[in-house]
């Protein structure tokens, strides 16, 4: 079997699911589609979805020089920022076509978020057996205008991870 390394771009799929899964830590590839496919729709360049430092808890012992931390709690952060979909004809937002915007833009909204960073596009279906990095509910902050006027019109969404499921398998 030949291996082999793989670029990043264009190679992280994401869903958002406003549903919760039968079981957040196995969800179905039945379920992730039924999700909202949010991978084409989220400006990579402050793309943030994973794991940071965990906590630190101070252990050492009376006759250790240095610091000597015990490894605590996992932490995560979560924050992207969809582009905006407007009806061409009304100039309003387009519900179908703004669905992730549209998921997102409440404070306090709880979603259940999954991504897949392989060697498959973005855009290949997920499958039975996919790799997924990351799987978290989250809460979301409110949207926030980006301090820069050029480009598509967009809004930065913070989020705080509840729960999550690090490198979980895609469940038949």
């Amino acid at each position: 079997m030949a291996t082999a390394r793989s670029l990043a771009d264009g190679h992280i799929k994401l869903a958002i699911l406003t549903t919760k899964p039968a079981n957040p830590a196995l969800p179905t590839s039945t379920e992730l589609s039924a999700g909202i496919a949010a991978e084409c729709n989220i400006l990579s360049s402050d793309f943030v979805f994973g794991a940071t430092d965990s906590d630190k808890i101070a252990e050492k012992a009376l006759c250790t020089i240095n610091n000597a931390n015990a490894i605590g709690a996992s932490n995560y952060q979560a924050g992207v920022t969809p582009f905006r979909y407007f009806d061409t004809t009304t100039k309003n937002p387009d519900a179908t076509a703004d669905a992730v915007f549209g998921a997102l833009k409440v404070k306090g909204t709880t979603l259940w978020v999954y991504a897949r960073k392989t060697a498959k596009l973005a855009t290949a279906a997920w499958a039975t057996g996919d790799e997924i990095y990351l799987g978290a509910e989250v809460v979301t902050d409110t949207p926030q205008a980006p301090s820069d006027a050029g480009g598509f019109i967009k809004f930065r969404v913070p989020m705080e991870v509840q729960n999550a499921w690090d490198f979980i398998t895609l469940a038949a």
